[in-house]
């Protein structure tokens, strides 16, 4: 068999001309221990602070600590597989999540992977957790209600649409009824709603999905959960992955609402983290940056400007505190970074008074910016009524003779209470709230019994349904209270027809 020189020298020039260098160079490094869902490897001297890792296994991990000899990586996934002497490779990509309406109406993890069983979430964008807060002049003062439909809320301790009003309170007192009453109430409002539960217990989270599937709030809602069982990067990330989600719509002119439930969860997460990966622990053991941890999450929060298209992004933080105790670390570092606070006490909660809002102890820093002009005039001295009916009625327990005005100081304070009181999820529409405030504050309740006051509301608002919709029209359309005659009117024609119980 003779070789032909000819087709040799042919073949070896196609070889060449068709030789394509793909050279690819990749940072590895090596992992030097592992434990505790912490790792540390050696050889990534270019990393980046928060860029995302990859293990050989695939699992993803975090870059956190950068010193001289090596990187502490926070691992975000099952830690059971990495071992000593693993190779570990640098992305060059910071940590994202995808982003976009195909989120809308799914449950997800904090890497933005869904956790519902519905099948994959086909999304092109993408958005890093971590980014820059809007600085003072993409922001305006916040000037548009966010209804929360919650009586207690909307006349007292008012939420404007780019607030952070921070939710607190006990455990058991109700915070997370609140939050999902005031998705429940976005309904029809041009509101995308997004709810972080983390740390939570699977069951707990189901329980709130399903209620807001029930009331048709899943639609316009997305559910970022970190349970109890995962990993504590999981529920340090959970909130950021929430607020990166809401900024998409957000800079696209819409408005959106974040629930953080619960930030002390996050805290104590991050308090895990930081102990593992050695950082040096500050009061309560918290790393000496963790109001950083939550200012930068809950700057993220804004009314931009018009020049920006004019979306909001509203924080809704919650804090757990023990035993009422609201000048610990957390708390007050929260209280600090917010717009106001919504108390709720549990003695309050376990007298009946739900939702439990104490209205001293309740401020909104944005205040009556965030009230439409009726709600404005009906609810204006009603937090100083309160705040003396629950003076009087702590001196009144010691028995002595009460002359006629102190009596009757205490008769409203009975019904302001009632009246503010409302059932589990039945958020109300704006306009019936500021009909019942008004016929409270004008007196028309004085002669009604207590027990008959959410009766008498009830039945009003199906009577004014039927026979005056064109006023509570009135007051939806412009905001503005109509004339005191009409209004009187009203409430006095209906008052014919209520019967009170028998005795």
């Amino acid at each position: 068999m003779s070789i032909n020189a000819e087709e040799i020298s042919t073949l070896i020039k196609k070889q060449i001309e068709s030789y394509d260098s793909d050279i690819e160079v990749s940072d590895v490094g090596t992992v030097i221990t592992v434990g505790d869902g912490i790792a540390r490897a050696h050889g990534l001297d270019n990393a980046m602070a928060g860029e995302l890792l990859e293990f050989s296994n695939g699992v993803m991990g975090l870059a956190q600590n950068l010193e001289e000899n090596n990187v502490g990586i926070v691992i975000l996934g099952p830690y059971t597989e990495i071992r000593e002497g693993d190779e570990v490779r640098r992305t060059g990509r910071i940590m994202q999540v995808p982003v976009g309406e195909e989120l809308l109406g799914r449950v997800v993890n904090p890497l933005g992977q869904p956790i519902d069983g519905r099948g994959p979430i086909e999304t092109t964008k993408s958005r890093p957790i971590e980014a820059q807060a809007p600085g003072v002049m993409d922001r305006k003062s916040v000037d548009e209600p966010l209804q929360t439909g919650i009586k207690a809320i909307d006349a007292l301790v008012p939420i404007g649409r780019g607030q952070r009003e921070l939710i607190i309170g006990d455990r058991q007192t109700g915070k997370t009824t609140v939050a999902v009453d005031t998705i429940i109430n976005q309904k029809d409002q041009d509101m995308i709603c997004i709810y972080v539960a983390i740390g939570q217990k699977e069951s707990t989270v189901r329980g709130t999905v399903e209620t807001l599937r029930r009331y048709g709030a899943l639609d316009y809602t997305i559910v970022v959960t970190a349970g109890a069982s995962d990993p504590a990067p999981l529920l340090y990330l959970a909130p950021y992955a929430g607020v990166a989600m809401g900024e998409e719509f957000m800079y696209n002119g819409k408005h959106v609402l974040v629930v953080y439930d619960d930030l002390s969860k996050q805290a104590t997460a991050y308090r895990e983290l930081s102990l593992l990966l050695r950082r040096p622990p500050g009061r309560e053991a918290f790393p000496g940056d963790v109001f950083y941890l939550h200012s930068r999450l809950l700057e993220r929060a804004a009314k931009l400007s018009d020049a920006l298209g004019g979306g909001s992004l509203t924080a809704l933080p919650f804090v757990e505190t023990q035993a009422g105790d609201i000048a610990a670390y957390i708390p007050t570092n929260v209280i600090s970074i917010t717009d106001g606070q919504i108390f709720l006490q549990s003695d309050l909660f376990f007298s009946g008074v739900r939702p439990a809002i104490n209205a001293g102890l309740s401020v909104s820093r944005v205040g009556g910016s965030a009230q439409i002009k009726a709600m404005k005039k009906v609810a204006g001295t009603l937090r100083l009524d309160l705040a003396s009916y629950r003076e009087l009625e702590s001196f009144s327990q010691f028995g002595s003779d009460l002359d006629k005005a102190t009596q009757a100081k205490l008769n409203r304070g009975e019904r302001t209470v009632e009246v503010l009181k409302q059932g589990l999820h039945k958020p109300l529409v704006v306009e019936k709230q500021v009909m019942i405030i008004y016929a409270l504050t004008k007196g028309f309740l004085d002669d009604i019994a207590v027990e008959d006051i959410l009766r008498f509301e009830s039945e009003m608002n199906t009577w004014l349904d039927s026979n005056r919709p064109e006023l509570l029209a009135s007051i939806r359309d412009t905001g503005k209270l109509p004339e005191d005659s009409d209004m009187k009117d009203a409430i006095e024609s209906f008052k014919h027809t209520f019967l009170p119980t028998s005795n």
